[in-house]
């Protein structure tokens, strides 16, 4: 069998390893004469697998003690109606930033529970920028701010943390979490789907600083409540247990490669050998501001569009898939998540090569 070189930006590749390691389990994981899939939540087999992805986790990112983490469903889209429900906490306002499509998602499900003041907008130009620290209008007692650090659609990546003094920080980290270090003490909250960077769609991370459970919307139903998945150690109904699962593989996997900082120095090598490609050929070309580009998300575009639909036909017979851009921008887009190797990336860059030689 011939493995493809998938470019999705999600559900995307996943550790070639660690889908091995789950086909050599599935009939029987662990001599228990059953597959993960069969097995109770509530079982000594699977508590074991969900605890170990859990501390396996707050190894690798380096979580600290007094934040939870939770194993929700629902997608990270699910969060945006979530976070007011559980962090407003007696206040009328949030503070959004709108870098993009799925900032504009969040923000409108924000303006269903309270006054969402937008610190910062890059939408006048296109969606091709990142703000400063310095252009953030921010309100000084809003109940949290929140931002997506990577734009998936766009992919634009902010290259700082923001600053918001004694406002709680919130971050969409669902494309660019496990990229590289972060300091997870600098956010309140960060939340992430799975179907990037940590596994099968369906599984959604939740990092919650302890002292901002436990005081919610009286509208909130108790499976949106962060204090009660907390409490139940994320079991309060039955979890995604074989996304979490494979989520464990790939925490587990990410450890065997030296952890974030290893992941980060072939991330940003796999991101600088495409972008040099785009930069390098007047065929191709990439819209965001250098400073701010994507290390996991690379849209790009052909000189002639017409010639969109027979460079995807030919990627494909080169097993490179997926690369058709979002429909909201079109050309091309690459998403370079860390289950794509490095071989990958050069085999796309060599083929785009060819093809503007032949087409350009």
């Amino acid at each position: 069998m011939s493995r493809v070189y998938n470019f999705s930006a999600g559900p995307a590749m996943l550790p070639q390893a660690v889908l091995a390691q789950a086909q050599r389990e599935m009939l029987d994981w662990h001599g228990s004469g059953m597959s993960i899939m069969e097995m109770s939540h509530r079982g000594e087999e699977f508590t074991s697998v969900a605890q170990q992805a859990e501390a396996d986790l707050r190894e690798v990112m380096g979580i600290p003690d007094n934040y939870k983490i939770l194993f929700m469903q629902g997608g990270a889209s699910s969060q945006f109606a979530m976070i007011p429900m559980n962090l407003l906490r007696g206040k009328r306002c949030a503070d959004y930033i709108n870098t993009g499509d799925w900032s504009q998602k969040a923000i409108a499900e924000a303006q269903r529970y309270c006054d969402v003041n937008i610190a910062a907008s890059t939408e006048e130009g296109g969606f091709t920028t990142a703000p400063s620290q310095e252009q953030l209008n921010l309100t000084p007692d809003a109940a949290y701010m929140h931002y997506i650090p990577n734009e998936t659609i766009r992919g634009v990546e902010f290259d700082y943390i923001p600053d918001t003094g004694n406002v709680p920080l919130v971050a969409d980290m669902s494309s660019n979490i496990l990229s590289r270090p972060v300091d997870v003490s600098k956010f309140s909250m960060i939340y992430a789907g799975a179907q990037k960077n940590i596994g099968p769609a369906g599984l959604t991370v939740v990092i919650i600083r302890e002292d901002m459970l436990g005081e919610v919307m009286d509208c909130t139903p108790s499976m949106f409540n962060y204090k009660i998945m907390a409490d139940n150690d994320s079991m309060y109904n039955t979890p995604p247990t074989y996304g979490l699962y494979l989520a464990g593989l790939v925490f587990a996997w990410l450890k065997a490669q030296g952890g974030l900082k290893a992941m980060a120095a072939i991330n940003q090598r796999k991101a600088e050998k495409l972008y040099t490609a785009i930069d390098n050929d007047p065929f191709y070309a990439n819209p965001v501001e250098t400073k701010y580009r994507s290390w996991m998300n690379v849209p790009f575009t052909l000189a002639n569009d017409a010639l969109d639909a027979t460079f995807l036909t030919e990627a494909k017979t080169q097993g490179l898939v997926t690369l058709k851009g979002h429909r909201l921008v079109g050309g091309m887009r690459a998403s370079i998540y860390n289950a794509m190797p490095e071989e990958g990336v050069d085999a796309l860059v060599g083929f785009m090569a060819d093809f503007s030689k032949r087409h350009g």
